[in-house]
């Protein structure tokens, strides 16, 4: 592609004017690198993070809610886990655990037989996780996520994604509910998003692709909205999951290996808690207390 992208990592949306269909289009650029740096994915599994990252921010476009949509595609083959993030305030994060060799293979051969796919609606208000579980329908996320829209939101879907070692990008469609206007509408709008490439997804700015392709249609696009890569893990954090595993636990672990060390999935960072810190931590000598109760 000859086009230079002048906006990348941003989250753009938009509506057709006549005709009952809305839609989103994401470019991962930093944000993407981000994620690739912390960690030296095979290329199927980074391809796979990449378009699962994409479609998080897709699906999260149209959220209202103050919280997290974390993504989770678990595997029972080569692919153990892959998982997204993604915050109301557009910040990101991602990481994929996988096992031996990993063959350039399609997504359900990574997976293998017996996988899951898991949607957290996480709010900041109080209230409980809500989960939906995807059926493994198709050989992509993209198609995965598309039957799932179609089944539990009944919203007729059309999604394409793409991810390599410089970007993610993806295209979501969908039909509103209860939709005025033009009927051939959607019909049209997907005819016309089947044309688009890979090459172009990853390749084109927004206003670019959506003018070659709908160069005929009254589209209405809104202001983008910036998207980054934020770890939300914390010293604190690591300390109240400690907290939670108790102070014999954590002492028995100083005992025999000299501190607690624990190590962050999403961006490598370690955190180290040796004897001193976890006395201050439990506010009480906890080795010296478990040395009392092997005797």
């Amino acid at each position: 592609m000859t086009d230079k992208i002048q906006h990348p990592d941003t989250l753009q949306r938009f509506l057709f004017d006549g005709s009952p269909v809305r839609g989103a289009l994401v470019r991962l650029d930093a944000a993407w690198q981000e994620v690739l740096s912390r960690r030296d994915y095979p290329a199927p599994i980074r391809n796979a993070l990449g378009e699962l990252l994409a479609a998080g921010q897709l699906l999260a476009a149209n959220l209202k809610f103050d919280g997290t949509l974390v993504l989770q595609l678990q595997g029972k083959g080569a692919l153990k886990v892959l998982v997204v993030e993604c915050n109301a305030d557009r910040t990101v994060r991602a990481t994929a655990k996988w096992e031996g060799e990993v063959a350039d293979v399609g997504l359900r051969d990574l997976v293998g037989e017996g996988g899951m796919f898991v949607i957290t609606l996480d709010p900041k208000n109080g209230n409980d996780p809500w989960q939906g579980i995807v059926a493994l329908e198709g050989g992509s996320i993209a198609e995965m996520l598309s039957h799932y829209m179609q089944r539990s939101e009944q919203l007729d879907t059309w999604m394409m994604l793409a991810a390599d070692g410089e970007a993610a990008a993806g295209l979501l469609l969908q039909r509103l509910p209860d939709g005025h206007g033009d009927a051939d509408g959607w019909p049209r709008v997907q005819t016309l998003a089947d044309t688009l490439t890979r090459e172009e997804l990853l390749g084109l700015d927004a206003d670019v692709l959506l003018t070659r392709l709908y160069h005929e249609e009254q589209v209405r696009v809104f202001d983008a909205e910036p998207v980054s890569f934020l770890c939300s893990c914390s010293r604190e954090r690591v300390g109240d999951m400690l907290k939670m595993l108790g102070g014999e636990e954590v002492g028995d672990i100083v005992l025999e290996q000299g501190s607690v060390e624990i190590g962050c999935d999403f961006c490598n960072q370690q955190y180290v808690f040796d004897e001193d810190d976890v006395r201050e931590l439990f506010d009480y000598d906890v080795t010296e207390a478990v040395r009392q109760a092997r005797h």
